[in-house]
């Protein structure tokens, strides 16, 4: 009778450990910048190794990841890189308005700027975002022969290609320059190649970010970050943002944290706590981002992360 009542308890015992170990599931999202796929994969690891849970990568861009933490249904749970200001538009939606999600409370420092290649400005005085209004500069960085240079503004669905393409006119360069968005690895290559080609290209660049590793590269001067000066609205906020905008100045020094459903506590409560105590640095996330620029995996740098840093990773778990 006692081994039955013995064997009963513990049967009982390991479903209930079952059941709570099935709880802790995420799903996080997944844009397409190197360092929301990094911290994503880290994340992503963490839950898997360390916690035991499940953790699946959803792809999304910033409006699809906030709508889905917003609904609370489960089917993205988390941003991993939420840009501040830039992505503004979206906390006070869905933080500060609908109240559904919520931001981490230790964030790292970004800084954003435009650069060219070290040796194309020190070639021909290239020093200040206004130099690229100068037309010989212009025909330098003509690619496709139209009489005016490519400038990459940034990707797709990024809030913060929207803020440069205002800057682009506002500094007076739409004349000079075309505002280009595509993939962020194709402004890589294009970095590269042009080096290579000793051909001039201008492009959006912040920090932290890969190519500081990959190429010798410098930022141009804007002038000084002025609220006055900096009226960026996205299209969730206006949807004449581009008309209504104003951005004569560089962007203020930007703090980068996670945000995640405020839904995900009853269901994961273990992943909640990690993430509100993930703290990572910009050299972290620039040494992510080089690994996999490099030719890593994701998955394999987060892997190898985990591993070498396990005290800190403790720290984050409450252990």
């Amino acid at each position: 009778m006692k081994k039955t009542i013995a064997g009963a308890l513990f049967a009982l015992t390991m479903s209930v450990s079952s059941a709570a170990f099935a709880a802790e599931k995420v799903n996080i999202g997944a844009p397409a910048w190197t360092g929301a796929q990094a911290i994503a994969h880290l994340i992503q690891e963490i839950v898997t190794s360390r916690i035991g849970g499940e953790a699946d990568l959803v792809p999304g861009d910033n409006a699809a990841i906030f709508a889905a933490m917003d609904s609370g249904k489960g089917d993205i749970d988390v941003h991993p890189d939420v840009w501040l200001p830039n992505q503004k538009s979206f906390t006070d939606k869905y933080v500060d308005g609908t109240g559904n999600v919520a931001l981490s409370e230790n964030p790292y420092e970004g800084k954003q700027s435009f650069c060219v290649s070290k040796n194309f400005s020190e070639t021909n005085g290239v020093t200040s975002i206004f130099d690229l209004a100068r037309p010989e500069i212009a025909k330098l960085m003509d690619s496709d022969g139209n009489g005016k240079g490519e400038i990459w503004v940034g990707a797709p669905g990024w809030a913060s290609a929207n803020v440069n393409q205002v800057k682009v006119r506002d500094y007076g360069l739409l004349p000079f320059m075309d505002p280009i968005r595509a993939d962020q690895s194709v402004m890589t290559a294009t970095v590269g190649d042009s080096i290579k080609k000793g051909i001039g290209y201008a492009f959006y660049c912040y920090s932290p970010h890969a190519i500081w590793f990959q190429h010798d590269v410098v930022r141009l001067e804007e002038p000084p970050f002025d609220p006055a000066n900096y009226k960026a609205l996205q299209p969730s906020e206006d949807p004449n943002w581009y008309e209504n905008s104003k951005v004569m100045t560089e962007d203020a020094l930007k703090q980068v944290q996670i945000a995640y459903s405020k839904s995900l506590a009853e269901r994961s409560p273990a992943i909640v706590d990690l993430l509100k105590n993930i703290k990572l640095t910009g050299e972290d996330v620039s040494s992510f981002a080089y690994e996999i620029e490099s030719g890593k995996s994701a998955g394999e740098v987060a892997k190898a992360w985990v591993a070498a840093n396990s005290d800190r990773v403790d720290g984050w778990l409450g252990l």
